[in-house]
């Protein structure tokens, strides 16, 4: 199993924004986080630090994020009346990133092609249908840094979806209009599965990488989520099936 890198040490807040409304946190390093722990669940932990790892293993452009640690002591000291959905034990931490903000429509057209259809492809593969943005609205769970001017990945707690909708992703994924870019070219797809398959190739290492705990919600009560549903999903990439979207 991974240790963690970061010590939690102060809780400044929470924020008001996605649905599992992460902790605001400062780490050992000095540095600022959004923790998500207990209260998100079982299987947005384990879903952010897998797909985590095999996004940047992709290639995405993926916010700097950590294991950390929540110390015993600082559940017991003065704090927010919900600080144990925050917990104690082992946490995911996103970094913190400046001068960010929330992709819009028009940042999204700023977004390169390339990058726009491997965000989408990654998305098919992992099942992650929590990237909607049209002209109606929508949360894409991606930020726009205005400084680096260049986009930020984030939020991968609902990857591995059982209930995966293959046909409302097609309409709603924020990059929906590369879809005919990818899924009519063959080469385009054959070179997606071997990138796919170099992402597969330590996937050991990464199975050990998770922390115990996070498989059960308590003694002899598993999490709603396995090692083996995960590897199924991945190993679609497999299939005669897995460009199909019915």
């Amino acid at each position: 199993m991974a240790t963690p890198t970061v010590i939690i040490e102060q809780v400044l807040g929470r924020s008001r924004s996605g649905m599992t409304r992460p902790f605001i946190c400062v780490g050992d390093d000095g540095e600022t986080y959004y923790v998500k722990g207990a209260g998100a669940g079982r299987h947005s932990l384990v879903s952010e630090w897998v797909a985590g790892q095999l996004a940047r293993a992709f290639g995405l452009p993926v916010q700097d994020f950590v294991l950390a640690e929540v110390p015993a002591a600082l559940m017991t000291g003065k704090g927010l009346p919900d600080l144990a959905e925050l917990g104690e034990g082992v946490v995911f931490a996103s970094r913190n990133l400046p001068h960010a903000q929330e992709l819009t429509r028009i940042t999204r057209d700023r977004v390169s092609e390339d990058l726009g259809r491997d965000i989408l492809v990654f998305d098919w593969w992992i099942r992650n249908q929590d990237r909607a943005l049209t002209d109606n609205g929508g949360n894409p769970n991606l930020l726009w840094d205005m400084q680096a001017d260049a986009l930020a990945v984030i939020d991968h707690n609902l990857a591995f979806d059982p209930d995966f909708d293959a046909h409302q992703f097609a309409e709603l994924h924020v990059f929906a209009d590369r879809w005919n870019s990818v899924f009519a070219d063959f080469d385009r797809r054959a070179a997606y599965v071997r990138r796919m398959d170099r992402v597969l190739q330590p996937l050991p290492t990464l199975r050990a990488s998770i922390p115990e705990a996070w498989w059960w919600v308590a003694d002899d009560v598993p999490a709603k989520i396995s090692w083996e549903a995960i590897s199924d999903c991945l190993m679609r990439c497999h299939r005669a099936d897995f460009w199909n979207p019915t």
